[in-house]
């Protein structure tokens, strides 16, 4: 993940880590494949910044566990398809897989030697720990750089409202409503300075023709009670539940932060136009669990996925609540339709770009 507070998804392999509770941003990054396989098609095809004969592809954001490798797989295996088919020698391959400091890159690394494996193509591996909110690469050296389910993380909470002390989601209903439209203006504020300097920094890090794939939590509709973030209104609903419950103060919820933010398919593209360092050839919005057989949707499951991926930056502030938090997840969704009809509400954007 990219904040700059101290977010990290659950380490390890045991039953509360991301590594065993992912299975929904792997389906994500299968929809991302075909966008991957023509951004590697148009780059060997094009012989864009190959003169030295060599590609290098990034994983910004990549998280640890069985995902980890999963879209710089893809990438590899397209490369060496293309040249199998053109009967020629393909590029050697650098793999650079990035993350802040916490992530848990012990696992990533030993799982970096299966892409190691074979002597066509070569392929040399590495890890670049930091934010993607910051240089990370030497200029005009990527040819692809990728990322799933990590640029909805913002650098920081909006500074407009950790400032003046302005909770993001209220206890008393009354009070959450009026400051809403404040709220969001101040998180859509902060995503759209974090999202323009990730492409200012990547445009500077990216060969000429060189392609960015992405998907982000995100959003379809464009109403003002629809802007705020989705994901994080249902941990805050359910956090606040506990807290009624005396598992927490209700006061530390009004200082509670969480650094995400979905933006709409159309934001996103008007970001991307206005900053101007790359050009769109593909957009798609998708729902959050396309694909997804739904018996693998259950309230237990979906539960500890969301556990999974807050419970560092949960704790930190809360402390010791997310076995309340499971439970009261379980009781909520346990209604018939109620998760179906917050899983509908939740969505991904994909894009496609190049470097103009």
């Amino acid at each position: 993940m990219a904040s700059q507070q101290t977010v990290f998804m659950n380490h390890g392999q045991g039953e509360t880590s991301y590594a065993r509770n992912s299975s929904i941003q792997n389906a994500d990054q299968e929809r991302m494949k075909p966008m991957i396989e023509a951004a590697i098609a148009e780059l060997c095809t094009a012989n864009n910044g190959l003169s030295r004969g060599n590609i290098v592809i990034a994983d910004l954001g990549c998280s640890s566990g069985p995902n980890a490798l999963t879209l710089v797989s893809f990438a590899v295996e397209a490369i060496h398809k293309h040249y199998l088919e053109l009967q020629q020698p393909p590029p050697e391959l650098c793999v650079l897989l990035n993350d802040l400091p916490d992530n848990d890159f012990n696992t990533v690394v030993k799982n970096l030697t299966t892409l190691r494996r074979s002597d066509e193509p070569v392929v040399v591996t590495g890890v670049t720990p930091g934010s993607f909110y910051e240089r990370l690469f030497t200029a005009e050296s990527l040819h692809l750089a990728c990322s799933s389910n990590s640029l909805h993380w913002l650098s920081k909470a909006p500074e407009d409202l950790t400032r003046n002390q302005i909770p993001a989601y209220d206890i008393d209903e009354h009070a959450r409503r009026e400051r809403l439209p404040l709220v969001v203006e101040a998180y859509a504020n902060q995503f759209k300075k974090d999202f323009t300097l990730f492409l200012k920094l990547r445009a500077k890090e990216s060969v000429p023709g060189g392609k960015i794939v992405v998907s982000l939590l995100g959003r379809r509709s464009e109403g003002i009670s629809s802007k705020f973030p989705r994901l994080v209104e249902i941990l805050l609903q359910i956090l606040s539940v506990t807290a009624s419950e005396g598992v927490f103060e209700k006061k530390k919820l009004n200082s509670f932060y969480v650094p995400v933010y979905e933006p709409s398919d159309e934001e996103l593209r008007e970001i991307i136009q206005e900053e101007g360092s790359f050009w769109i050839n593909e957009m798609c919005v998708h729902g959050l669990t396309s694909g997804m057989d739904s018996a693998l949707i259950t309230p237990n499951r979906l539960a500890n996925q969301m556990r999974a991926v807050f419970e560092p930056l949960v704790a930190q502030h809360l402390g010791d609540v997310m076995d309340e938090f499971v439970r009261t997840a379980e009781q909520r969704w346990s209604l018939e339709g109620s998760l179906q009809d917050e899983v509908a509400r939740l969505a991904t954007v994909a894009v496609s770009l190049t470097k103009a």
